[in-house]
């Protein structure tokens, strides 16, 4: 009797565990496609005719002197008329010729402004300095390396014309892709998390957090990000929800950006996120029991249970286990787990000796993102002092 109530404990701990992993990454995103099939963002919208909002555009910068020129160059190439704009530059304690390379661009573009600070003190510090000193009533924030196409500032901009609209964001287009990292399987994942957001923000307007190298909000609407989180949009993105706005993507706002192809920056990268990600958690647990429609039910299926991901991966791997000494069905399931788990160590052998074979690489992807997210859960119990880190290389 003891071992059958064991068995059916596991069996049940087993099958819910795998349900949840297949539900936030497979069920949850063809409910949202169904749902939005055949509907589209039906916001009121500004036309190029119209008296549009004046934009600040903030960028923080860290030895940013390989993209900075080319960053700055693509801001004013804008279709958006340039009295309407203002772009400011904080210099986080850059060490290499970014400021430089700045100050020569102040005598090219007049509405250009460059604030230069002396202690560096993190991407979130520097953007609420930048915040305090802009003067549009929208604010644009972006990263350095990341290129925006010439109607990408209107794209974000036009849909705050709805007065429910609180947040923008844009559709990230991934260059420098290479068949020897991660790069491919990485832009599959980011691209298939945009069109996740799409639906979400046609649905009910409460998409999961804007893509963080390009987004724009209303100035009124900014929240301070505190000193010491790591993950600065999904804070701000997150706030505006939790007052009541919508937060949307906007398809037709393109930008550009390269994706690290090495999977140990991409890994280093995703536990600064995950951190994050655990940070914000607890500062937005609260929503859970927000009014909003949409809310809850998308914070828990797209973001929650994901960050969980390892835990239940964890916990189906040793209730597999164990059912495997009773049971042939979890036996041969266990041996499939078991080939699972050694194929990324597979893919490592093979890629040194330049075998680069897709599938194999996506596992390797999906086992690396949840390891980070499983550091990153610890780390985010340490004493996080600063969101100062070490950005990967840019070109």
């Amino acid at each position: 009797m003891t071992d059958n109530i064991t068995f059916w404990i596991l069996a049940v701990c087993f099958w819910l565990s795998a349900g949840i992993i297949f539900y936030s990454y497979v069920v949850f995103p063809l409910i949202l496609s169904l749902l939005s099939k055949n509907k589209t963002l039906t916001s009121k919208k500004y036309s190029k005719s119209d008296d549009l909002p004046f934009v600040s555009i903030l960028i923080s910068a860290f030895n940013e002197e390989d993209v900075i020129e080319n960053k700055i160059h693509s801001i004013f190439k804008t279709s958006y008329p340039l009295h309407k704009i203002e772009v400011l530059v904080g210099s986080d304690a850059s060490t290499d010729n970014t400021d430089a390379i700045i100050r020569k661009l102040l005598k090219q573009y007049t509405r250009l402004r460059f604030f230069s600070f002396k202690t560096r003190r993190g991407k979130g510090n520097v953007i609420n300095d930048l915040f305090e000193r802009s003067n549009g009533e929208i604010l644009l924030l972006t990263d350095a390396n990341v290129i925006l196409e010439k109607n990408t500032i209107f794209e974000l901009v036009k849909y705050f014309k709805d007065e429910t609209i609180g947040l923008t964001d844009t559709r990230m287009i991934n260059t420098n892709l290479k068949k020897s990292g991660i790069s491919y399987q990485e832009r599959a994942y980011i691209t298939r998390e945009v069109y996740i957001k799409h639906n979400e923000s046609i649905l009910w307007g409460t998409m999961m957090g804007p893509f963080g190298g390009c987004f724009a909000i209303r100035k009124e609407l900014y929240s301070r990000v505190p000193p010491n989180f790591l993950v600065d949009d999904f804070y701000i993105n997150m706030k505006i929800l939790e007052k009541g706005y919508k937060c949307i993507n906007n398809l037709n706002a393109k930008v550009y950006e390269n994706i690290p192809s090495k999977l140990g920056d991409q890994f280093r990268r995703k536990i600064r996120i995950a951190t994050g990600n655990f940070q914000n958690l607890r500062a937005f647990y609260k929503l859970l029991s927000h009014s909003k429609k949409g809310l809850a039910f998308c914070f828990i299926s797209h973001k929650i249970l994901r960050w969980l991901g390892p835990f239940f991966i964890i916990l189906a791997f040793i209730s597999n286990f164990i059912l495997a000494l009773y049971n042939d069905l979890y036996f041969y399931l266990f041996i499939l787990h078991c080939i699972l788990l050694i194929l990324p160590i597979v893919d490592y052998f093979l890629r040194k000796l330049n075998f680069n074979i897709n599938i194999l690489r996506f596992i390797t992807h999906f086992y690396s993102m949840n390891i980070s997210l499983l550091t990153g859960f610890f780390k985010s119990f340490k004493s996080i002092k600063t969101n100062v880190w070490k950005p990967t290389k840019r070109s």
